[in-house]
């Protein structure tokens, strides 16, 4: 007797479909030719510094908080041309403790309440391909010291759905605590905090 078997059908016809889909071509991708000269606005739903310590020696404790505004002038042809100012928006940090999130956002740390955001604003770019040693001012708390990043190009391309040019960069560099007046329990909480930041900026112009 000849079964129907309707499910299976779909099942099958669902399982020849996904490999086309997972292998479908993002939008951006890691060519450095396509990136344009421009003026750049920040993508403050794709941009985050994460911020890890040594705690203590036992273990590394991470948070994040994401950008409120900044801008790229970015010419690909003078690379060591351009200049970016990012300001983050401290005031929305983000931990997985509410109490320690409430803690770092006292006085005894970011004092979120007079000091809500924190910006990095380039003085200098020394480019080679498609990485680049990008020094600037960082202002915590109202003090401003010299950082450098170590950043690296992470791909470029039209996002789908605002029909713009996009770019996105890596960056690492280190920082003390003491230098921003950020917290206390120094040695027991050791001095360096270690940041990575997920920078994408949309072209304007």
């Amino acid at each position: 007797m000849h079964r129907s078997y309707p499910a299976l059908g779909l099942a099958a016809a669902l399982a020849a479909a996904i490999p086309a889909v997972a292998q479908a071509p993002t939008p951006g991708a890691p060519d450095a030719t396509r990136v344009l000269a421009g003026n750049y606005k920040i993508d403050t739903n794709h941009t985050q510094v994460v911020w890890t310590v040594n705690h203590m020696g036992i273990s590394p404790l991470s948070g994040s908080f994401g950008a409120s505004g900044g801008t790229l002038d970015l010419d690909p042809a003078k690379p060591s041309t351009a200049k970016v100012t990012v300001n983050f928006n401290v005031a929305d940090m983000s931990t997985t403790v509410p109490a320690f999130t409430k803690h770092l956002s006292s006085a005894d740390f970011f004092d979120v309440v007079k000091f809500s955001t924190a910006t990095f604003s380039s003085t200098e770019v020394q480019a080679s391909g498609e990485s680049a040693k990008i020094t600037g001012n960082l202002t915590i708390k109202g003090i401003t010291q010299p950082v450098t990043l170590d950043a690296r190009f992470f791909g470029a391309g039209t996002n789908p759905m605002s029909k713009k040019l996009n770019v996105g960069f890596s960056a690492t560099t280190t920082i003390k605590r003491s230098d921003f007046g950020l917290g206390y329990a120094l040695p027991a909480i050791p001095d360096q905090v270690d940041l990575r930041i997920a920078a994408a900026f949309e072209r304007v112009g």
